[in-house]
């Protein structure tokens, strides 16, 4: 429910539910005037508008200057959302997780925020765009590091009242809800919609009280690990999902599949068609494949889902049902989720039915691409690796989300406010004409707030273990904001790699030590829960045993600040954290 606020200050709500605000950094100036404790805790001005004290409100609508800037926004606003948009047809855009801001924790890394940029992207580019997810009750947890080093999962609850989301509204006003049917029961989603600048995201939820106990947590938690749940999940985005663009009348020219999560969506895309045309199941899937495109982003086939044929019996009952709809029966539909269709005991994976019914298949860099021909080449047998169908697009991302408000300003003084939307090739001669000494300032201003960012939650939390004041003194000095920083930020796992930084140990040695050029580490990363290895943060992890390398029986009483640490032979911190 939206509050109801002062005359003249109704544009706030506009404002707060349009998730532009997560790369426009204009309106930085705006929340932060609002509350400014609460902006910079929670980055969600959904919130900041529900618990802003209405004193506080009344102020703000009778200072002139607040009114200026917001009137500016909102003409910026509405400038933007008059743009003209592409004439191409509709593209359904299905992922698991979306990761459009720290205010909507629906993501869990690289694969949601490459999800969010691609609808960014599509709002700033005015592309036709709509997004199908999930809104959990519990997004990805988040992590917390005891005074062993060891990861803790937390997992907040997403309270649907304080996200940026409203409900979608179906005719006569009521709550739009969309019904799959289950073994012995219907499962009813309700629909949520995000608004994206010019994009709009759906969010299917399971948390009805309609829906009975268990199949309300089925929406409970992103890539929850129980398997039934997580078919569950996949039924809801790709039946569920296609069944709500078919709800809401939205005519979809492409069918964009990230990840195989989503793979159920070509079945539903087919009974439609069969549905809308008189087709057979096979005539329906080869002329709706020609319009669907999956994207994998899999290094190894272990990270592809794979369910028991007996659970797929459970969930599609053979002759009944779904497979009765779609005219097909259940090993038709396990042998388009395996290699060798034929194969009673292999179990299914949705990423081979995506495959199997998309026209286009991508990888997500050039590299990626070999990688994904040699994986997926068992579903091609006569083929030569080489030529297995499978393109690649190289990932970017979507940079006024992730250039710092000081380079920001920098590019927009000297290429304008539109200048992504250009072709690159008109950037290069303005860049060149910067002057030196003000992209340096940008750039050592821009590390300067990574580093304080570091301190700040590096402080709270060694507090909240119960350090000394001299110990939460002493991390307020870590790092140095004035000398070259590296930063490795990506999930903890082993394919990622984090132990390159200690294949040559004596020459991370001499450049975390150097005197004259000195370098600093800064790293950031989740293990995944089960990865029991990757959940020690330790500088000498994946060297031996349980933690690699550390010569004491049991991990540290306290941390690396200040104190001895046992894979360490003297007592000062490690380097690359030293105080100055």
């Amino acid at each position: 429910m939206s509050r109801r606020l002062p005359s003249g200050l109704e544009a706030l709500t506009e404002l707060a539910l349009d998730l532009r605000w997560t790369w426009n950094h204009a309106t930085d100036r705006l929340w932060s005037a609002l509350d400014p404790v609460t902006w910079e805790l929670t980055r969600n001005p959904w919130i900041i508008l529900h618990n802003v004290p209405g004193q506080r409100l009344q102020e703000l609508a009778a200072d002139g200057e607040f009114q200026r800037l917001l009137a500016s926004i909102i003409e910026d606003r509405r400038s933007y959302q008059g743009l003209p948009l592409s004439s191409s047809p509709l593209t359904a855009y299905f992922s698991m997780e979306f990761g459009i801001g720290e205010a909507l924790p629906l993501y869990a890394g690289g694969l949601g925020v490459l999800a969010g940029d691609h609808l960014k992207a599509a709002s700033d580019r005015g592309v036709p765009l709509v997004g199908v997810g999930l809104l959990y009750q519990e997004g990805y947890f988040r992590q917390a590091l005891d005074a062993r080093g060891r990861q803790h999962e937390l997992y907040p609850y997403n309270d649907p009242t304080a996200l940026p989301i409203q409900p979608a509204v179906a005719d006569g006003g009521s709550w739009l809800r969309i019904a799959v049917d289950l073994p012995g029961r219907t499962l009813w989603l309700r629909a949520w919609q995000a608004v994206v600048g010019r994009v709009t995201l759906y969010l299917l939820d399971s948390n009805v009280p309609v829906n009975d106990p268990v199949d309300r947590g089925i929406t409970g938690k992103l890539y929850d690990a129980d398997a039934e749940t997580r078919l569950c999940q996949e039924i809801a985005l790709g039946i569920g999902g296609w069944r709500l663009l078919d709800t809401l009348g939205l005519k979809v020219g492409a069918c964009h599949l990230n990840e195989g999560h989503a793979a159920l969506a070509v079945l539903e895309r087919a009974r439609s068609a069969m549905k809308a045309l008189g087709l057979s199941f096979t005539a329906a899937l080869w002329a709706t494949r020609a319009g669907t495109i999956f994207t994998s982003h899999t290094p190894v086939a272990a990270g592809f889902d794979a369910f028991s044929p007996d659970l797929l019996a459970k969930y599609f009952p053979d002759g009944r049902g779904y497979l009765a709809e779609l005219g097909i029966g259940l090993q038709r539909l396990l042998g388009l989720g395996r290699i060798d269709p034929g194969d009673r005991a292999e179990p299914f994976r949705p990423a081979y039915l995506a495959i199997r019914g998309a026209g286009h298949v991508n990888a997500v860099s050039r590299l990626h691409g070999q990688t994904c021909r040699r994986l997926f080449q068992p579903l091609f047998p006569r083929w030569p690796e080489v030529e297995v169908p499978v393109d690649h697009v190289t990932n970017g991302v979507h940079v006024p989300s992730w250039d710092s408000r000081w380079s920001d300003e920098l590019w927009t003084a000297a290429c304008g406010r539109e200048r992504w939307r250009c072709a690159p090739e008109q950037l290069g001669p303005v860049i060149e004409g910067l002057d030196d000494g003000a992209l340096w300032a940008a750039r050592g201003r821009a590390r300067a707030e990574l580093v304080e960012r570091a301190r700040s939650r590096l402080a709270r939390q060694v507090a909240r273990r119960g350090a000394s004041a001299d110990g939460v003194e002493a991390v307020s000095r870590l790092l140095d904001p004035d000398i070259l920083t590296v930063g490795f930020a990506r999930r903890f796992a082993d394919y990622k790699r984090p132990n390159l930084l200690l294949r040559d140990q004596e020459r991370l040695r001499r450049l975390l030590t150097d005197e004259r050029l000195p370098v600093q580490l800064l790293v950031a990363g989740k293990a995944h829960p089960a990865d029991e290895g990757a959940g020690w943060c330790c500088p000498c992890v994946r060297r031996c045993g349980r933690r690699p390398g550390c010569s004491a029986s049991e991990p540290p009483a306290s941390d690396w600040y200040g104190s001895v640490h046992p894979c360490r032979r003297d007592s000062s911190p490690p380097p690359a954290l030293a105080p100055r």
